[in-house]
């Protein structure tokens, strides 16, 4: 398989696949090779939380200029099509890491002859062909293309989506940090909606409670600190003076959604949701754990398997390394 992930984070990405049971082979900006030794589960079994997107069975492919290197891909392609009815939209995804100047330009040109030869060949499959990730999570078939180098190429027509995706701004949002929550939605599966509540715990400067109270959600948004930009003063943010950990919600009240990007050891804000969840005191959560002085994959670990975990209590409970995320992961869940 071949790993996609944050450039800067493929340290973290390779040990999870260590953890993972995968022997990693090779690296370069944003993407691990790994094998899968016989008897363990693949991405499709997993569910990774560094690994962007898991790219099954990749094939390698070479050429020296812009022309070879899309014949090879577009002889590969077709090849893998012999006996296969395509009747549907199918995602075609060429990729690269922006670290490497220059490499996307050329991809994109690779990707500009494909397309162009690909209609000369199969024009049925190839007026299918959309170029967006598809939403959500899960396996998707069609062509994923990730370049390496200049020279170099990895495609596959299975591909396995963390559901991590880059979102659009709002120039009312008060800070960067209302991406993360927008984009936790799409793991979600769901997002707040007109009359909910909502309770923000170490809300300011307000981009979460700003992103639940456009949607019409009733927020409680709990920080010392003030509110700005949008959500300064919106008719949906009621702005409660107190420290994050010790607010509790009134006597038989249950929010719908608990928000929480604290800026604490992460071990306490997991202990944190634990109370929250333990107590029944929301329904679902939308929560980052900052991992910068900590060990990322012994955080991991914990969220998963051990007694501070709140994943026993959980009908569902997604850990993903959002685009949007630094040194943090979003841990998605339902009670």
């Amino acid at each position: 398989m071949i790993l996609i992930c944050q450039s800067g984070f493929e340290d973290v990405t390779r040990a999870e696949a260590v953890l993972c049971g995968w022997r990693p082979l090779e690296s370069g900006a944003g993407w691990i090779r790994v094998e899968t030794p016989a008897g363990r589960p693949d991405a499709t079994t997993l569910d990774l939380c560094f690994a962007h997107r898991a790219m099954l069975n990749p094939a390698e492919l070479r050429g020296e200029g812009v022309n070879p290197l899309a014949n090879a891909l577009l002889e590969w392609f077709t090849a893998s099509l012999r006996g296969e009815k395509v009747e549907v939209e199918w995602p075609m995804v060429f990729a690269a890491p922006i670290e490497v100047p220059g490499l996307g330009r050329r991809l994109g040109s690779v990707e500009d002859a494909f397309a162009t030869s690909l209609k000369k060949r199969v024009a049925r499959v190839a007026r299918l062909a959309r170029g967006d990730v598809p939403r959500g999570s899960g396996t998707v078939r069609g062509l994923h293309v990730w370049a390496a180098d200049f020279g170099r190429l990895f495609a596959s027509r299975d591909v396995w989506l963390g559901g991590q995706r880059r979102m659009g701004d709002d120039p009312l949002a008060p800070s960067r940090s209302y991406l993360k929550v927008e984009e936790a939605y799409g793991i979600a599966g769901v997002e707040p909606v007109a009359g909910e509540t909502v309770a923000d715990l170490g809300a300011a400067p307000g981009g979460w409670s700003y992103s639940a109270a456009r949607r019409g959600a009733i927020v409680i948004a709990v920080d010392n600190g003030p509110l700005k930009g949008g959500a300064l003063g919106h008719a949906g943010i009621r702005h409660v003076r107190e420290d994050a950990f010790k607010f509790r919600p009134e006597a038989d009240a249950r929010f719908d959604w608990l928000f929480c990007d604290l800026v604490e050891e992460p071990h306490h804000v997991l202990d944190l949701l634990h109370k929250w969840v333990a107590e029944k005191f929301c329904r679902r959560f939308v929560v980052n754990l900052k991992f910068g002085r900590t060990d990322a994959i012994a955080l991991l670990d914990t969220v998963r398997r051990s007694s501070r975990s709140p994943a026993r209590l959980c009908s569902r409970l997604t850990v993903r390394h959002l685009f949007h995320d630094r040194e943090e992961f979003t841990l998605v869940g339902e009670v």
